[in-house]
């Protein structure tokens, strides 16, 4: 209810616009910060006498004891009533405050480092100790109590006493920083002795890659190579392990692995052993993980450029783009055309043994499914393996091998690769081997008979001018696709190239009568220029009445009429112009009545004379504008639209619809004369 009667009275804005005269943020904040209340100080307390300093404490102290009584586990209230005690200089009810609040809060760090400094602070410096002992004897993981107990003592020149707290230390096993910080004292002192010492506890405790590295930089400082060296190699064999073994390792920890790949061969560098730390350098490209050597790899670029020859930089490079299609492979391993590329800049660096590792590792990637069109790149993986063994590395069996394998993986039941067939038999012939090509060829008839199968294998034999076994193949080819034009265009084509006029007869025949055929246009023309080629024009002119009988086509009846005209018969090119005009009278075959009276008058034009053409034309159709009504999807009416349509004035109705245009054309003229004498 309150909610709607703080909104009833919120008064709606009248006038929206801008005001006359702006005001900025900066002129706000000013203004705001000139007029800002004073606040009210407390009175100052003037103490003139030891009665009144007396009276001061005294209230003072009740204060902080009336806030302890109602807070007694507030740890801010004792520290502050410690250093109000510090301020009066009576170190001793500061030191039972301390006490007091210790023994509320024993584990508190902050009390007890509050606690020592105030007697570092007055210089009681065995107060001091004792309080830090005691704090790190209760609370040794507890890094500042050591730093700052440390500290104190070093100010002191306490050197003893600083390696025995060290030493103290060192026994709860604290973090590598602490260990450090007890070596930089030490290296401070020179003492390389037990600096190194320190280091053989400290790659015991934490044997991390820092520590190694840490101490053998040390021991190099010292100019101790020797000493140096073996720390390097000490840690590759306490941490490469882990490495070669296959371990996962933290992002962090393979980060330390590369700095001490990087450190070793660097410190090598520094000491002009460049063999070693190439050595170095390959063995870490080889054996860390691709994604955590790119430093190494930077390092080794860059070693190579100022120490190496051209192969060595070559060699750098191949390095980087392997790498980069490693981790390319690696996220994506069915990426054919990744393998590719990378069996590419393989095949340019001349190593046989490394080519085929990659193709081994590259075709043993199957497509997860049986579907073609994610073979196809893969199968050129096989073709290219085989054109390898082949030409370059000339081992003829293995690249026979490669074909049988590639062969047997491929599921010929869903689907084959002519191309794979086709290549394995080239392959054999290219061998000398015929029987092992027709062994090849009738393999794939059986299991990919495609058409490029059969044409490869038709070419092969004819080539052989074994017209027999062509004629077997074409008869196999026919047996497993009857419908295909293509098929029994070719057979023909191949006895007439023989002078077998008679079977190409008969198998045009024989192809004409099949029940379904897929390019039937295609067949019937190729028998019809046969029989022109001949000069058979009576067998040529039965053809085109057979044909006519199966379709009507335009083309058809156009073709027939050029046919005619081609041996000078204008008569009968006329007549079939005029049979094939009037059997297209149908709706359906308007575009294509248009289409062969059009073809009718320019054959008029060039061959006939005036009477004839002028037939032609006055059947010509005649272009009238019609209306037709635009419906919605819903079946409501949207308008109405213009259209052209052609009208052919051989037709019943299209006669009085002529005659009516004709009366009206007539119409409008006598009415606009009248107008004009008017």
């Amino acid at each position: 209810m309150s909610n709607q009667l703080k909104t009833s009275r919120i008064r709606p804005v009248k006038n929206k616009s801008a005001a006359p005269i702006q005001i900025t943020v900066e002129q706000i904040l000013r203004d705001a910060f000139e007029q800002r209340e004073t606040l009210v100080k407390p009175p100052e307390w003037e103490i003139r006498d030891s009665e009144e300093l007396y009276e001061y404490r005294l209230r003072k102290r009740k204060d902080f004891e009336d806030w302890i009584s109602f807070g007694r586990q507030n740890i801010a209230t004792y520290m502050r009533y410690a250093k109000w005690e510090e301020q009066q200089n009576d170190l001793v009810r500061a030191r039972s405050v301390y006490e007091r609040a210790l023994e509320m809060t024993v584990r508190e760090p902050v009390v007890w480092v509050a606690y020592a400094e105030m007697e570092m602070r007055h210089k009681n410096v065995n107060l001091a100790r004792n309080v830090w002992d005691r704090a790190v004897t209760l609370m040794p993981n507890v890094s500042q109590f050591w730093y700052k107990y440390i500290h104190m003592e070093e100010m002191l020149k306490n050197y003893a006493g600083v390696r025995q707290l060290y030493e103290r230390w060192m026994q709860w096993v604290p973090e590598e920083k602490a260990w450090y910080a007890y070596l930089r004292w030490e290296i401070r002192n020179r003492e390389h002795e037990r600096v190194r010492d320190i280091f053989h506890r400290l790659v015991r405790v934490h044997p991390s890659t820092r520590s190694f590295i840490k101490w053998a930089k040390y021991e190099e400082s010292v100019n101790d190579l020797e000493r140096a060296r073996a720390v390097y190699t000490t840690a590759f064999e306490v941490l490469s392990g882990d490495v070669e073994q296959g371990v996962e390792l933290s992002a962090q920890e393979c980060e330390f692995q590369e700095k001490l790949f990087v450190s070793f061969a660097q410190f090598e560098e520094r000491c002009r052993q460049y063999d070693r730390a190439r050595a170095i350098y390959k063995y870490g490209l080889d054996n860390l993980p691709k994604s955590s050597a790119r430093e190494v790899y930077k390092s080794f670029v860059t070693f190579e450029k100022k120490f190496g020859n051209r192969d060595t930089i070559e060699d750098v490079i191949f390095n980087k783009r392997r790498f980069r299609f490693e981790e390319e492979v690696k996220a994506n391993p069915h990426g054919y055309d990744i393998w590719f590329d990378y069996l590419k800049l393989e095949e340019s660096t001349k190593n046989p043994a490394r080519v085929r590792e990659i193709y081994e590792r590259a075709i043993a990637n199957v497509p997860p499914v049986p579907i073609k069109q994610y073979w196809r790149r893969y199968i050129f993986l096989w073709i290219n393996y085989a054109i390898y063994e082949e030409l370059e590395a000339k081992d003829i069996e293995r690249a026979r091998q490669v074909y049988k394998t590639c062969l047997n993986l491929i599921p010929h039941r869903q689907f084959s690769f002519s191309k794979i067939w086709i290549m394995f038999a080239h392959f054999e012939l290219r061998q000398n081997d015929l029987e092992a090509t027709r062994k090849i060829m009738g393999q794939a008839i059986g299991k990919a008979p495609k058409k490029r199968v059969f044409e490869a294998y038709i070419q092969f034999e004819q080539a052989l001018v074994n017209f027999d076994r062509c004629r077997t193949i074409y008869t196999k080819w026919i047996e497993h696709s009857p419908e295909s034009c293509r098929a029994w265009i070719a057979f023909c084509e191949f006895e007439i190239s023989l002078g077998e006029h008679e079977r190409a007869i008969a198998l045009f025949e024989l192809a004409i009568d099949q029940p379904i055929l897929d390019l039937p246009e295609l067949l019937w023309k190729a028998y019809i220029d046969f029989e022109i080629s001949q000069k058979r024009y009576k067998q040529t002119t039965s053809l085109y009445e057979r044909l006519l009988q199966r379709t009507q086509h335009v083309k058809v009846w156009h073709s027939f009429a050029q046919f005619k005209r081609s041996i000078g018969s204008i008569g009968d090119a006329r007549e079939i112009y005029k049979r094939g005009f009037n059997c297209l009278k149908s709706d359906e075959a308007k575009d294509q009545r248009i289409t062969l009276i059009e073809a009718w008058r320019d054959f008029e034009q060039e061959f006939g004379d005036e009477n004839t053409l002028r037939e032609v034309v006055n059947e010509m159709p005649r272009r009238v504008k019609k209306r037709r009504q635009i419906l919605t999807e819903d079946g409501q009416e949207a308008g109405w639209e213009e259209y052209y349509d052609y009208i052919f004035p051989d037709r019943e109705e299209t006669k009085h619809k002529l005659k009516l245009l004709e009366a009206a054309r007539k119409w409008k003229e006598e009415q606009s004369k009248s107008g004009e004498k008017k």
